[in-house]
């Protein structure tokens, strides 16, 4: 009976022992297992959303303003530095060369510019540019040379008090002055000198304008000259000429800032002094009426319009064939004709 019991013991106690190791066991493997496969671990629920209160009005109208405001920027086109520098474009010039002349002749108190005025002093400037380029354009004039002589009148040789006054001209200066005829032989040397005429022929080698203050100088002076001298009006002269006076006023009418400057009538007529200041180039240098004087002054203005990107080209015409009514043949001036 006793073995029975101890039997029965032993048993129950083995029975322990060895669900006791099974368990080890199975424990062990299923901690190896999840080491090795993480990838079957299980994930981490994510916290639970908290309650959110409603945005207050104020705020979203702080956030809608913010979001304006960046569309805006975004949308703003930013200004990009250019990367090489503007360069100025320069005014195509049609001519190469311009010649400036400002006639002075006989004249007496209360004549017009349809007195027979005969010339006393012929000066001409040449101005030419420094910087045209195979295209013609251009903006810088230098003179290059200057021609000047008296010439002694025939008609009336002796000077009124007021010429002498108003010019500066003496009667000495014309009585020893070549006339007319010669005067224009020693011109035409000059231009043939400068490569502007074919010598002999008179042919223009370069393509020139003549300038003036005005349209008095070729269109009266020039004109009456060769009639009374009786000589035909050489080609090289010929043509429609720059008149630089009308030539300052479109400019100045095309500039407002230009046009404040000149006070008073709403069409003046501006004399070489006020083209200066509307142009704003220093004072007028020299002697007014003096006619080299007046050349040098009217070859500043041409340049500064230059500069200024001018188109220089003629804007006045010339007709050689013109006739006044003292006009009578063979050069000869009818007294009844004079005004």
């Amino acid at each position: 009976m006793l073995v029975m019991i101890a039997t029965c013991l032993l048993r129950s106690f083995y029975k322990r022992v060895i669900a006791s190791r099974d368990k080890a066991q199975s424990t062990s493997s299923q901690t190896s297992s999840i080491q090795a496969n993480p990838i079957f671990s299980e994930k981490p629920q994510p916290p639970a959303a908290q309650p959110t209160s409603p945005p207050t009005p104020s705020s979203s109208k702080k956030n809608m303003r913010y979001l304006k405001n960046t569309r805006r920027v975004k949308g703003k086109k930013q200004f990009v530095q250019p990367t090489t520098p503007i360069v100025h474009q320069k005014t195509k010039q049609p001519y190469e060369v311009f010649l400036i002349l400002d006639i002075e002749g006989t004249c007496k108190p209360g004549t017009d510019f349809n007195y027979p005025n005969e010339i006393i002093e012929l000066p001409v400037s040449v101005l030419q540019w420094t910087d045209r380029s195979e295209d013609g354009r251009a903006d810088t004039l230098e003179v290059i040379d200057e021609f000047r002589s008296f010439v002694r009148p025939t008609w009336r040789p002796t000077l009124s008090a007021f010429c002498t006054e108003l010019t500066g001209i003496t009667q000495e200066q014309v009585d020893v002055a070549p006339c007319f005829s010669e005067v224009l032989v020693q011109l035409e040397a000059f231009l043939v000198k400068n490569g502007l005429l074919e010598e002999g022929t008179g042919r223009r080698l370069k393509r020139y304008c003549w300038c003036s203050d005005g349209p008095w100088d070729i269109r009266d002076f020039f004109v009456k000259q060769c009639f009374i001298s009786q000589v035909q009006m050489p080609a090289w002269i010929q043509g429609d000429i720059l008149d630089v006076r009308s030539t300052v006023l479109h400019w100045m009418y095309s500039e407002p800032t230009a046009a404040s400057k000149i006070h008073g009538s709403k069409r003046p007529s501006l004399n070489i002094s006020a083209q200066l200041k509307v142009l704003g180039l220093p004072d007028f240098e020299g002697r007014q009426h003096s006619g080299i004087d007046d050349t040098r002054n009217i070859a500043k203005i041409v340049t500064e319009l230059a500069r200024r990107g001018v188109r220089l080209f003629p804007n006045t015409a010339i007709d050689p064939r013109r006739r006044w009514q003292w006009m009578g043949k063979h050069g000869q001036v009818l007294e009844e004709g004079l005004p």
